[in-house]
């Protein structure tokens, strides 16, 4: 029986789960820890511009941190053996900065946490299967779900940043039509034809 071992099988998603839960200590074990892990609504100091990207690393509590990452956790893998870890994680801080820059334009509050990433995997995961001039109806239905959803949710007053989300969504969907039909592991393509190549397999195995 071969030994089972366990393996860092997805770098990015897993230093990024564990860089998360050493911000969460930090934030609730020093003051002021907590202004570097929030994208803030101006920049004012090294902190508001460090932020436009660390935010997606800050939580206010372990179910708002848990509740993120049980989905990053789910879809980061995934995302990371079709795209890459480089191309992954490009499009991790892209999405964090997209967040901070919106929230800097339209937002009035400082947000924090990975909700705008969890958003972005859904829609880029979502369009997995999309081909040339074709989008496929899941994406729809992810689209109208998720994203119809936060639009909604938006118009009442909570403590929840679907601003982040809205976000994180439209860098989701934007990175699955940019990279369609493109995949870190697609074969490539045969030299002649396939019918040309079984005839000539055929034709070897009747001499």
């Amino acid at each position: 029986m071969a030994r089972l071992r366990i393996t860092y099988n997805s770098p990015v998603v897993l230093t990024f789960a564990l860089l998360a839960v050493a911000a969460f200590g930090l934030t609730h074990l020093v003051d002021g820890a907590k202004l570097w892990f929030v994208a803030w609504p101006k920049l004012v100091d090294t902190r508001s511009y460090v932020g436009l990207f660390s935010h997606i690393l800050g939580h206010e509590n372990w179910q708002h941190l848990i509740g993120n990452f049980m989905l990053i956790l789910l879809l980061g893998p995934i995302l990371e053996e079709r795209h890459g870890s480089s191309q992954l994680l490009v499009m991790i801080l892209l999405t964090a900065l997209f967040t901070g820059l919106v929230n800097l334009l339209i937002g009035d509050g400082f947000i924090l946490g990975a909700s705008g990433i969890v958003f972005m995997m859904i829609l880029l995961a979502s369009m997995a299967n999309v081909r040339g001039g074709e989008i496929p109806l899941t994406f729809i239905a992810v689209a109208i779900i998720y994203m119809g959803g936060e639009i909604v949710r938006s118009l009442r007053s909570d403590q929840i940043s679907q601003l982040a989300h809205l976000a994180g969504g439209v860098a989701g969907a934007t990175f699955g039509f940019m990279t369609a039909g493109r995949s870190r592991h697609a074969p490539k393509a045969a030299k002649g034809s396939t019918q040309a190549e079984l005839q000539r397999i055929l034709g070897s195995k009747s001499k």
